[in-house]
């Protein structure tokens, strides 16, 4: 099987594609936002330091168990965990439910560019719809989102069918560094408009965002720290099983540590260059039109920035605001693309390696189409619900009415909660324990040493994936479930603590190593 199984063209290309995957609409929206909201440099040494310490540990694991199995992540687990087995189907659930609202938010990004170029084909004389009013028009028309929906899924599917090297790595080959191009072309204007210094203030001055009134009070170090840390998960791609799955096509020669310190780089690198493109340009704007620093804060977060606010900006720039606004939503285009290729391929690649064990090597289109019609099923209703402004939301359906908590307010949170929020983190949580206690970091240590990698990272490894990934994890997971779920946070430390506990137990008695 392994010398029909697809694999990478060259390291480049996969490191092209682990970064395009990191890469995503959570860098453009979610890192700036929450950088400028927790203290500037505080949220930023608090990421990297978690980047270090708990992201590199997990992605050089998942690039260790996947190149050592070959496997899909539920194929993967089930080899080499007893205990733990089943982790790969949260590996597998959560890219699918993330897929649902995912190419949703692709289909919005899509719309928009036909809106910035009919706008440049008239002239570009004024944009006719705010960005308010474009927003609103998306989500209460269902079936035009329904209808880009499908053109984002269909073109993400055309790209996988193509395969490993022939389709996600010739993507990511021209898209990443075409991304990167417009991404400076954004930053160059973003920084010569007015007032810019004061969105560079927001994001890197440490204080600065209180004092200056955008936030009303310093968030505590375990908000930061829950912030930081779903935003890692989520901008690296990990614990939802795509960087295991892309590590399954590597050879044995390429350096996991190296790799994984250029991936976690590339991508804070491109979330804090997303950050000077975005954030210097609305602080801007809502100086312009005489906004409070708490309106400018307030139309800096969630989808808002990219669909009201940014939109905003482009239509005040005049007679080249359409270009700009052509420019930058189609880099968060590819940067949608890149991720959504990859949660495709992680969803398909269970079924792709079945059929590769029977024998049957020409079936990854089947099973592309299928994964991704499966996919626009709930997509459909993502799509339909218009983050809200339907009358069939899960409160809707509940029977729940005034103010609900966010993770049944409308679809898109809701499918959100249960894979970003709830099954990243606990994924992550127990892929740890499985490697640290029931298995042994050997496993992973030897698989990295096929590239070479320094002996002095063997013992650095061993303490993080022990001691200091699970309980982190603990705090993400209690924190994400407190910001979604509401209650106390007392009530979620002392449940995640329970469930750290509770699986530490089960991973540490009767240990033992991997069957080779």
């Amino acid at each position: 099987m392994e010398n029909k199984r697809s694999s990478w063209g060259s390291n480049l290309g996969f490191l092209l594609a682990a970064i395009g995957s990191a890469v995503g609409l959570g860098n453009i929206w979610g890192f700036p936002f929450k950088m400028g909201k927790s203290g500037g440099f505080a949220f930023l040494i608090i990421y990297l330091l978690l980047a270090v310490f708990v992201g590199m540990i997990i992605m050089v694991s998942e690039l260790a168990v996947g190149r050592k199995t070959k496997l899909s992540p539920i194929d993967a687990y089930q080899k080499i965990s007893k205990k733990f087995k089943w982790i790969g189907w949260l590996a597998t659930i959560a890219p699918f439910l993330i897929m649902s609202f995912y190419s949703v938010l692709g289909g919005y990004v899509m719309q928009y560019i036909a809106l910035n170029l009919s706008e440049l084909s008239f002239g570009g004389e004024q944009i006719a719809i705010s960005g308010s009013a474009a927003f609103t028009a998306i989500r209460t028309q269902p079936f035009g989102a329904v209808v880009f929906t499908v053109f984002f899924m269909i073109l993400c599917m055309v790209i996988v069918q193509g395969g490993v090297d022939s389709g996600i790595e010739k993507f990511n080959k021209v898209g990443m560094p075409a991304l990167f191009v417009m991404l400076v072309i954004v930053i160059i204007r973003s920084l010569t408009l007015p007032n810019a210094v004061e969105g560079l203030k927001f994001m890197f001055v440490p204080g600065y965002a209180v004092a200056a009134g955008y936030v009303a009070e310093a968030p505590d170090v375990v908000s930061v720290l829950g912030l930081a840390g779903g935003q890692m998960f989520f901008s690296l791609s990990l614990a939802m099983g795509a960087i295991l799955t892309y590590g399954s096509y590597l050879g044995k020669e390429e350096n996991l540590v190296k790799n994984s310190v250029i991936i976690v780089a590339a991508d804070t690198l491109i979330a804090l260059l997303a950050g000077i493109a975005v954030i210097p340009a609305s602080v801007s704007y809502g100086i312009s039109q005489g906004l409070s620093p708490a309106e400018i804060a307030g139309g800096l977060g969630g989808p808002g920035l990219l669909f009201i606010t940014l939109q905003d900006v482009f239509a005040n720039m005049g007679k080249i605001g359409p270009l700009f606004g052509v420019i930058f939503y189609a880099l968060v285009l590819i940067a949608a693309i890149s991720s959504a290729i990859s949660l495709i391929e992680t969803v398909s690649a269970h079924w792709i390696d079945k059929d590769l064990q029977k024998g049957e090597t020409d079936t990854r289109k089947r099973i592309v189409l299928i994964v991704s019609l499966l996919i626009m099923i709930p997509a459909a209703l993502v799509a339909a619900d218009g983050l809200g402004k339907s009358s069939f939301t899960p409160a809707a359906l509940m029977g729940i009415q005034g103010n609900v908590p966010d993770v049944i307010g409308d679809w898109l949170d809701f499918m959100d909660t249960f894979s970003e929020y709830l099954m990243m983190p606990l994924g992550a949580m127990l892929m740890a324990l499985m490697i640290g206690w029931e298995l042994d970091p050997s496993i992973v240590l030897d698989e990295v040493g096929h590239g070479n990698s320094s002996k002095g990272f063997a013992k650095f490894y061993s303490l993080c994936v022990k001691f200091i990934v699970p309980v982190v994890m603990a705090f993400v997971l209690a924190g994400s479930l407190k910001g979604n779920c509401g209650g106390s946070a007392t009530m979620w430390y002392i449940f995640a603590g329970i469930v750290l506990v509770g699986f530490w137990i089960f991973a540490a008695v009767g240990k033992k190593k991997a069957e080779e």
